[in-house]
């Protein structure tokens, strides 16, 4: 790792020492899970409760990928509203989506609460911080959208949301009262924990490199010359999705979000910045989001650039938006910076295919992983379980790969650019 950067300020747990790193032996599973971050673990948790035998498969180490990474936001919902939904997808699995997406920060706080998870969280909401005209129209449409579901959401003024942010610059917002924050890489090792204290046997370090199907069972093949047959496999890496299912790399566009923390905050600023303790992301284009974390620093995050960071000036832009947000914050020290790799498709939502009975995938998080991943783990387990599409809240879809895909990092850089530059005009 470059000195330009650091290890994330989230923990690993005390009961991280509990978890063994074990291969299967013996005859068929009934899935194995490739990647053990919140998806599979959360789909191998449920299956193995379910009374399935099940095997996780981990490239490199537990919590080294985004979900270990992230910034610990738990939102309920979908990049789109209601109404989009049902208009989008009919009305029967319309109104069941929506309900599903209602339904995901409930999926981590439950299982948080129920197995006593050592995961340092606060479920205060999420506010969605407007910072033009337009945007505070948008927050109120969606907010009448979600209040005619019942949900625990409502509009903030420019007096409330300076209140409940201590920023500058917003004009209001909107809160979701349902959301929270957690420590991610502790929620993803405990996830771990729970699901081979269930039955799952979990290992590390076990790139799965070949997959292939004999006799009504896949074999799947690790780098390290392991060799496991499975009813039913489940690709669960997301934005490290590589070529192992043909194609299916190429209906993502992976992206980089870099994050920083500051030193603890003095006791007189932060009780002046987010005195409630919730997550935040603005309206802008180039959206950032930040939070305070359980050690009382301010960990801000966004999109960066798409090679891989060389320097500490890779993270400037997010110490820019840190001051604008908190000019008070202008002597206390950035002490971490890191980044991990997040994947986009193209119409921003989840994406699940299976392309041969028994192969499924996974990809496209769009900002909302921690909750989302957490409850389609649980019901793809149950498909897993039935075999009844009906348990999956999104249709099953052919893989389509982005048309010119290897071009399409070159565009969505550019458009980053371009983004950035509007944004500061409307400032």
């Amino acid at each position: 790792m470059p000195a330009a950067f650091s290890d994330p300020i989230w923990r690993k747990p005390k009961t991280v020492p509990a978890f063994q790193s074990e291969l299967s032996s013996g005859g068929a599973l009934d899935a194995i899970i490739v990647g053990g971050g919140i998806m599979g673990l959360s789909t191998a948790l449920h299956a193995a409760r379910a009374g399935l035998s099940v095997q996780v498969l981990e490239a490199g180490a537990m919590g080294q990928g985004a979900s270990g990474l992230n910034g610990g936001q738990v939102i309920p919902g979908l990049k789109y509203d209601p109404e989009w939904l049902i208009g989008h997808f009919g009305k029967e699995r319309g109104e069941a989506l929506v309900d599903f997406a209602a339904s995901t920060a409930n999926a981590v706080f439950d299982l948080i609460r129920n197995e006593q998870l050592a995961v340092p969280f606060t479920r205060n909401g999420w506010i969605q911080a407007a910072h033009t005209e337009t945007a505070l129209k948008a927050a109120a449409n969606r907010d009448r959208q979600w209040q005619a579901c019942g949900a625990d959401v409502s509009l903030l003024s420019q007096s409330e949301i300076a209140a409940m942010t201590g920023a500058k610059g917003y004009l209001g917002g909107w809160l979701d009262r349902r959301a929270g924050v957690i420590d991610p890489l502790s929620y993803t090792l405990e996830l771990a924990r729970v699901a081979a204290g269930s039955g799952a046997k979990i290992a590390e370090r076990q790139k799965v490199v070949k997959l292939a199907k004999e006799a009504g069972l896949w074999r799947v093949s690790t780098q390290g010359g392991t060799e496991l047959r499975a009813k039913s496999v489940v690709l669960a890496t997301n934005a490290y999705t590589d070529g192992l299912l043909p194609g299916l790399a190429r209906t993502i566009v992976p992206l980089h979000s870099f994050q920083i923390a500051t030193a603890p905050l003095p006791a007189e600023l932060a009780a002046s910045i987010l005195p409630g303790g919730q997550a935040v992301s603005d309206s802008r284009r180039i959206l950032v989001y930040y939070r305070k974390s359980a050690d009382g620093r301010l960990v801000l995050g966004g999109r960066g650039r798409m090679a891989l960071p060389s320097s500490a000036s890779d993270w400037a832009h997010l110490e820019r938006a840190l001051l604008r947000l908190y000019p008070a914050l202008a002597g206390i020290a950035i002490e971490k910076r890191w980044f991990g790799r997040v994947a986009m498709t193209p119409d921003h939502l989840p994406h699940l295919h299976e392309p041969e009975k028994g192969l499924l995938a996974v990809v496209g998080c769009q900002g909302r992983g921690v909750g989302l991943m957490s409850a389609l783990g649980k019901r793809m387990a149950s498909y897993l379980a039935s075999g009844d599409a009906r348990q999956l809240p999104f249709p099953l879809s052919p893989i389509r790969p982005i048309p010119f895909h290897a071009f399409r990092q070159i565009g969505v850089a550019a458009t980053i650019t371009w983004y950035r530059m509007l944004d500061a005009f409307e400032r």
